[in-house]
């Protein structure tokens, strides 16, 4: 993968830290932490494909997570330099094979709510997984037929809440419909990919941390992704951070770059805004 293919933002400089978005955001999603980051870091929010000036997706065959993550290759460093790799949703899958696709390169690695929907299947969480093909055959079924508000209805739904998309404004279900065609492709990435729990554990760094939400219902899959991972040991004895929704890396005002944003808090729960967490990274001191 050539530079000028993946198109990104930077500030600060230091040590390298890659910012992977989620579906339907792109790399403004980041603003808030690059700016919290950047007096101790060189930080890089690329945009994936689709999202920003990276091209589009079209008939390159079904999409891997490796492909996703070969955007990251023109940002390693030469010689005994390393990076550490931020990856949220979609992007944290993302994250993950990136981390051990280029393992001798990647110092650290943070995940927030990642969405290795696969795993599911591979760890017989069978239900679960259900719901992940439901909502992969919404978006596949409707934005094959252009029927990308119906998609984009379904999945603001779901992420967000009932009723989230009647209460979206005329002018940003436009936008968000828009942002969401890149999924189509993404559903094959993430239900695809064939790592083993026991690669995951040899590959990914050491040093590694899970946020996870604290909104998420016991029972959903994004839960039993986190858990799988666990279970599985290949993160189970990292550390794991908390944070108010599965929109945990941006700061309410911020939201505005992510038009799926607004999770829904569950029924009497207190959400409060919390400041955008360092996520375990630490300025390496020479």
């Amino acid at each position: 993968m050539k530079l000028e293919e993946t198109d990104f933002i930077e500030a600060g400089s230091g040590e390298k830290v890659i910012l992977v978005h989620s579906s339907v955001a792109g790399a403004k999603q980041w603003r808030s932490l690059m700016e919290t980051l950047s007096n101790d870091f060189h930080v890089i929010a690329i945009n994936l494909f689709g999202y920003g000036y990276t091209r589009v997706w079209e008939d390159d065959g079904k999409q891997r997570l490796k492909d996703q993550a070969r955007l990251i290759e023109p940002f390693l460093p030469t010689g005994d330099d390393k990076i550490s790799i931020v990856g949220h949703s979609f992007g944290g899958s993302v994250a993950m094979k990136a981390a051990a696709m280029f393992k001798t390169k990647v110092r650290r690695l943070a995940l927030i709510e990642p969405n290795p929907f696969y795993l599911l299947k591979k760890y017989g969480r069978s239900e679960a997984y259900q719901e992940a093909v439901t909502l992969r055959d919404a978006i596949k079924s409707n934005g094959k037929a252009g029927r990308w508000e119906v998609a984009a209805e379904v999945f603001a739904n779901y992420w967000t809440g009932a009723g989230s998309w009647d209460a979206m404004p005329h002018d940003r279900k436009s936008k968000f419909a828009q942002a969401l065609m890149p999924n189509f492709h993404e559903w094959d990435a993430v239900m695809n990919e064939e790592t083993s729990f026991a690669e995951w554990e040899r590959d990914l760094p050491k040093d590694a941390t899970v946020v996870s939400a604290q909104d998420d219902q016991a029972g959903s899959d994004q839960s039993d992704c986190r858990q799988c991972l666990r279970l599985a040991s290949a993160l189970g004895s990292r550390p794991d951070l908390s944070c108010a929704t599965h929109q945990g890396p941006l700061r309410a005002d911020s939201s505005k770059h992510c038009p799926h944003a607004k999770r829904q808090p569950k029924v009497g729960s207190k959400q409060q805004i919390q400041p955008v967490p360092k996520l375990g990274l630490r300025a390496q001191r020479h």
